[in-house]
C-alpha cells in the first residue's frame, strides 16, 4: 500500500475515530489499559450479544497510532462472532511481531503492516487490540 495513503488513512481514523466516547450501559463489558512509558490510556466497552461483537466504544488519551488503530479495529470487529474477532486479533499480532499472517482478513488494519520497523510504536499500535481481547476473553 501507498504510503500517502497509509498516512491518510491513519489520519482520518485519529481525526475522526469510530465508536469514540464512552456510554452509560451496564450491558457492555469494560476494560481499561494504558502504556506505562507514554501517555496512551484507553477506556474501552464492548457488547456482545449471541456471540457478536454489537458495538465497541472507547475514551481515553492516545497518540495518533493507538487512536487510529483503536477506530480501525472497532470498525473491523463490530458484527463479527467472538471467533471471528479472535483470528483477526491474532492475524493483527502476527502481522505487527512479523509472523505469517493473512493479510485479507485485516481490512484497513494493514496500514500497520510496518509499525515493526519503528519499535517503540508497536505498544502504541496494539494497546486496543489487547483491551478488547481482555473485553471478549
Amino acid at each position: 500500500m501507498d504510503q500517502n495513503l497509509k498516512r491518510t488513512i491513519i489520519l482520518e481514523h485519529y481525526q475522526h475515530p469510530a465508536g469514540k466516547g464512552l456510554i452509560d450501559d451496564d450491558t457492555y463489558k469494560r476494560a481499561d489499559m494504558n502504556i506505562e512509558s507514554c501517555i496512551d490510556e484507553i477506556h474501552m466497552m464492548a457488547k456482545v450479544e449471541d456471540n457478536v461483537i454489537k458495538d465497541i466504544r472507547f475514551d481515553g488519551e492516545a497518540c495518533a497510532i493507538s487512536t487510529a488503530t483503536t477506530s480501525i479495529m472497532i470498525n473491523q470487529l463490530k458484527g463479527k462472532t467472538v471467533a471471528e474477532a479472535k483470528k483477526i486479533i491474532e492475524n493483527y499480532n502476527n502481522m505487527i511481531y512479523e509472523k505469517e499472517y493473512d493479510k485479507e482478513l485485516l481490512g484497513e488494519a494493514i496500514v500497520f503492516d510496518e509499525i515493526y520497523k519503528q519499535p517503540n510504536r508497536i505498544k502504541c499500535a496494539t494497546l486496543a487490540w489487547d483491551c478488547i481481547k481482555k473485553i471478549i476473553g
